[in-house]
């Protein structure tokens, strides 16, 4: 396709080294924090399971949960709609970007549900690029690519929570179609715009919904419905297409068919504030920054690198408002449990650094890795200060 003149492809993201292959093989179990949408239990307890802040606890579905927007339809995918501003060429566009995108099934053994996202292929022997909230306390994956109808193993290379992004690298693929980058920082109120992804989950044949731009620099807040607690995304583009369930992590192009941003969106338990009522992308320069340095092995105070440390706990804000992660519940023959923590016990510090709150336990766990031991200061139900040594296992990612 032709290029519209402010374009420019971006230099691809490398391949990760043969060490990282394996770098984020999540072989524990665990909760996600974003978003199911199935029947959540009333005052259900944030699900820490492996160390992280896992939000919602949701009681079984017979109907997979969909990663995606606001929108609350529930029709069937492919059901393709435009926004004014669309593109004339909306269809075109989104037949080009489709071999390029890959379908996410997600299984959540700890909370027995399933979901499905969108995905974008960085190289062609299978990093892809997605957003963390689509993969979040997944206890398996399946990754479908479109451009070859072939269904791979994925594990989990790394995440950033705080700029919702994930990376994953499908098992033995090889020779994948790959996403053509847009330049983002050359993106302008009023151009437009085309979302393509797994409408719904049905999978197969990517929907699209165009639209246009119509802010930059968005900043929103992603509230998590149970848990209660929320984080800011900033930096992003805002745009009217009609973004609904199952588009999150797929592509939001340009005119030229480009990837300008990676969609995120909002569901039933894991919804943006309430004056948030158009669709949001991370615009990809942002994107293809974090997968760079997930790809390349280097950990910071928000990207996660490889496995997830696991706690085996689901944790709340105590009762009474004070400061500390109140343990609802342990896992049944986790490191928590074997370790002597129990239902009713606050935890209230680890090695030494005060936990103030369930997010701060999840912070605090996320810097360390499965295997090691951490020091759990905690408070009993009977009021008594005591400390006991916890060697974490491997759980889903946060």
């Amino acid at each position: 396709m032709p290029d519209d003149g402010r374009a420019t492809e971006q230099q691809a993201v490398p391949d990760p080294p043969s060490s990282a292959a394996h770098a984020g093989a999540s072989t524990g179990k665990r909760h996600h924090h974003h978003l199911h949408t199935g029947t959540i239990v009333a005052g259900a307890a944030v699900l820490l399971a492996l160390g992280l802040v896992v939000g919602a606890v949701v009681a079984p579905s017979s109907k997979p949960p969909i990663f995606g927007s606001t929108t609350t339809t529930t029709g069937q995918g492919g059901s393709n709609s435009l926004a004014p501003g669309s593109p004339a060429n909306s269809t075109a566009l989104a037949r080009a970007t489709a071999p390029t995108l890959v379908d996410i099934n997600v299984t959540d053994s700890y909370q027995a549900v399933q979901g499905a996202g969108t995905g974008m292929v960085l190289t062609s022997s299978g990093v892809v690029l997605t957003n963390n909230h689509v993969i979040e306390g997944e206890t398996s994956l399946s990754v479908r690519d479109i451009g070859n109808g072939q269904t791979y193993g994925a594990t989990v290379l790394g995440y950033d929570r705080s700029h919702d992004v994930a990376v994953l690298r499908l098992t033995n693929a090889s020779r994948l179609q790959t996403i053509a980058m847009g330049a983002s920082n050359l993106v302008a109120v009023g151009d437009g715009a085309v979302a393509v992804g797994n409408a719904q989950g049905a999978g197969g044949t990517p929907s699209h919904a165009g639209g246009k731009i119509t802010a930059l620099e968005q900043s929103i807040s992603a509230q998590d419905q149970v848990s209660g607690t929320s984080e800011e995304l900033t930096g992003l583009f805002e745009t009217n297409a009609n973004i609904v369930p199952g588009y999150s992590g797929g592509a939001l192009v340009n005119v030229s068919a480009r990837v300008i941003g990676m969609v995120t969106a909002a569901s039933q338990a894991y919804q943006f504030g309430s004056n948030a009522t158009q669709g949001y992308a991370v615009p990809i320069a942002t994107a293809r920054e974090i997968a760079t340095q997930i790809v390349s092995g280097h950990r910071s105070a928000t990207v996660h690198i490889g496995p997830t440390p696991f706690l085996g706990v689901q944790v709340t804000i105590p009762s009474d408002g004070s400061e500390g992660a109140l343990i609802a519940d342990v896992v049944s023959d986790g490191p928590a449990q074997r370790a002597g923590l129990s239902s009713g016990d606050t935890i209230t510090a680890l090695n030494g650094t005060t936990v103030t709150s369930p997010e701060g336990l999840t912070a605090a766990l996320l810097e360390l890795t499965p295997g090691s031991t951490v020091t759990v200061h905690y408070v009993d139900q009977s009021g008594q200060s005591l400390t006991l040594d916890v060697t974490l296992g491997t759980g889903p990612p946060q």
